[in-house]
């Protein structure tokens, strides 16, 4: 953990899902490839699988995006059936209990939680998906609000995390994430952010920004103690 600038304790916190809370690459990779065999099937694609890197290097994107760099051109036929598939398909493994949280996610939340600060998810991903996984995983107990873009239809999640701070109130909130994304959200709404650096996904440059760097989650409740 880098060293700590001075950070006041905040009401809130606000958490990316993939690669911060959630280990995506559990469910997303089979998902992922049983996707593709699909679209083949059903004469929507043709050729190769694109490989892996491509989309887990694209996680914290809007879906429209992600799908634009997996599948440069496709239709719009076979990006809504592409969604629509790889949802299905994450949402049964994560029921067949393929999925993982990163260590120490779910006793950290609940120890920020016994402590007061309130707790969200702000998340670029489908609403369906995000839910899924506070559902599975049992975080709802924890939680305040889940904030998905696909539910809210925002545009970045500089939006997102605008819209949820004012429907709750907050005045100070942490964004914690690991994807330029939620430094560029944090910062744009005048908040501190936490940038975390345990994902297999992104690069350093990612995280430029971020007031402070994690290389595990319960690191977070150092820097929350260490707070005035």
């Amino acid at each position: 953990m880098h060293n700590q600038p001075v950070l006041h304790k905040p009401q809130a916190m606000m958490f990316d899902m993939d690669g911060t809370l959630f280990e995506t690459e559990t469910v997303l990779l089979p998902a992922y490839h049983r996707t593709f065999e699909q679209l083949r099937s059903e004469g929507l694609y043709e050729g190769e699988t694109p490989p892996e890197s491509i989309i887990l290097s694209s996680l914290g994107m809007l879906l429209e995006d992600i799908w634009a760099r997996v599948m440069p051109g496709a239709s719009r036929q076979t990006v809504d059936r592409a969604n629509e598939l790889l949802l299905e398909l994450q949402l049964q493994f994560m029921e067949e209990g393929l999925s993982r949280l990163y260590p120490q996610v779910e006793e950290t939340l609940e120890t920020l939680h016994a402590q007061g600060v309130r707790l969200f998810i702000a998340s670029n991903g489908l609403e369906g998906y995000v839910k899924g996984i506070t559902r599975v995983h049992q975080l709802d107990r924890l939680l305040d609000g889940v904030y998905s873009a696909g539910e809210y239809q925002t545009e970045t999640k500089t939006e997102l995390v605008r819209l949820l701070m004012e429907q709750h109130g907050l005045q100070s909130a942490w964004m914690v994430g690991d994807r330029s994304s939620d430094v560029e959200a944090g910062k744009g709404n005048g908040q501190p952010v936490i940038g975390c650096r345990y994902a297999d996904f992104g690069d350093d440059s990612e995280l430029a920004g971020a007031d402070v760097i994690i290389t595990s989650f319960e690191q977070l409740l150092d820097v929350f103690n260490k707070a005035k």
